[in-house]
């Protein structure tokens, strides 16, 4: 199936990791226009050998990977935003936002980022810290709530 075909989609499972009315986000080290000196939340795509798998399977991996295996979490199992994307001669893509509560453990980043930091979200520092994709994603969860 062709990448510029509008019914393909890949999915991508975002994680807002809230403590004390903060989130934490990971500055992402891609290279991608889109991407480049922006921050990031945890999670990625549904590989396709995933897709019978449960949402909460799908982000624990993507934590696990992410954030490393001693965080602990607790995941708000409904989505709390969508928001979708199309690129030049890349797959449209579509995000799903979850939230989860950190409950502790130490997080250790994966070489996809290069640190992280605890964040207060709001209208005013979206568009300095992330890429547009994300920007819509977290303008329709201030939205939604």
């Amino acid at each position: 199936m062709s990448v510029q075909n509008p019914d393909y989609f890949q999915v991508s499972l975002k994680v807002l990791l809230t403590a004390k009315n903060k989130c934490l986000i990971l500055k992402d080290v891609s290279k991608s226009r889109y991407w480049k000196e922006k921050y990031d939340l945890p999670g990625g795509r549904i590989n396709k050998k995933e897709i019978g798998l449960d949402f909460s399977q799908l982000i624990n991996r993507e934590v696990r990977e992410e954030l490393g295996t001693k965080v602990r979490y607790k995941l708000r199992h409904d989505p709390v935003a969508l928001s979708k994307c199309r690129y030049p001669k890349e797959p449209s893509k579509l995000f799903i936002l979850f939230e989860a509560k950190y409950l502790g453990g130490e997080i250790k980043i994966s070489p996809e980022h290069s640190g992280y930091k605890w964040f207060k979200i709001t209208r005013f520092s979206l568009q300095d810290n992330f890429s547009t994709v994300l920007q819509k994603l977290l303008t329709n969860y201030l939205n939604w709530n």
